[in-house]
């Protein structure tokens, strides 16, 4: 079973490169992702602490989880073309690649010191503490779906479509690239929603990560997007109005 849904992703992930899926490929696509997932995140918060009994990481899966599957069903209701986008996991640029390849060991960082910091007793957050944290990061996913319901071209990759356009409306009236804004919030704070202050340390390294993907990022939408120069002339800062 795990070998078809491994072979299902990669097919789908590879012809979501080159040609539209229908909605039920997609809602299959979305399926197959999600058992992948839900196993893969149980693993990654409750192996390092060694038990079941860590309230802090059900909550934040389900903070995680339940705004995830509304969303999904929004999407492939609403917009599918959008949901398609968010489903390409290959990069066109060398660059972002290599941004991706990093990424990824801090994602791992911050989603598994907790699970440590759990199991060793590092870290004493207060409960108020960490249910605020969890607020934010839902306020932050909130956020990434308003951005989503503005921009149905807001791809997980960096690539500029045919026919695109620049939107200016909305969040982005305010920044440049508000869905990063989203994820920073939400990255910043999950280690508070965990329960650990250590993994704030790598939490802070995603912020110039991030950085670095947009200049890229905007490299290419300077170059490929009709009207983005003049949309910066417009809308100066990236991530935080009067900074940058």
């Amino acid at each position: 079973m795990d070998g078809k849904l491994v072979d299902s992703w990669q097919l789908t992930g590879d012809m979501m490169q080159t040609q539209q899926l229908s909605k039920n490929d997609l809602a299959r696509t979305v399926a197959v992702r999600i058992l992948l997932a839900i196993p893969a995140l149980l693993a990654i918060f409750f192996l390092p602490a060694g038990t079941w009994d860590y309230w802090e990481a059900w909550a934040y899966l389900l903070i995680l989880l339940i705004p995830m599957s509304f969303v999904l069903l929004y999407l492939l209701r609403n917009s599918p073309q959008l949901l398609e986008r968010r489903m390409r996991m290959r990069e066109k640029e060398a660059e972002q690649s290599r941004i991706v390849a990093i990424s990824i060991l801090y994602y791992l960082l911050v989603f598994m010191l907790p699970g440590l910091d759990k199991r060793f007793g590092w870290s004493e957050t207060p409960v108020a503490l960490v249910v605020a944290a969890q607020a934010i990061v839902l306020l932050s996913y909130g956020l990434v779906f308003l951005v989503f319901r503005e921009n149905s071209y807001a791809s997980r990759v960096v690539e500029v479509e045919e026919q695109q356009t620049v939107i200016d409306s909305g969040p982005y009236a305010v920044v440049r690239h508000p869905m990063y804004v989203g994820v920073i919030l939400m990255f910043v704070f999950s280690p508070l929603a965990l329960g650990s202050y250590w993994a704030m340390l790598p939490a802070l390294l995603i912020v110039p990560l991030l950085m670095a993907r947009i200049r890229n990022e905007e490299v290419v939408l300077l170059r490929d997007l009709p009207g983005y120069e003049a949309y910066t002339q417009r809308v100066k800062y990236r991530l935080l109005p009067g900074v940058w």
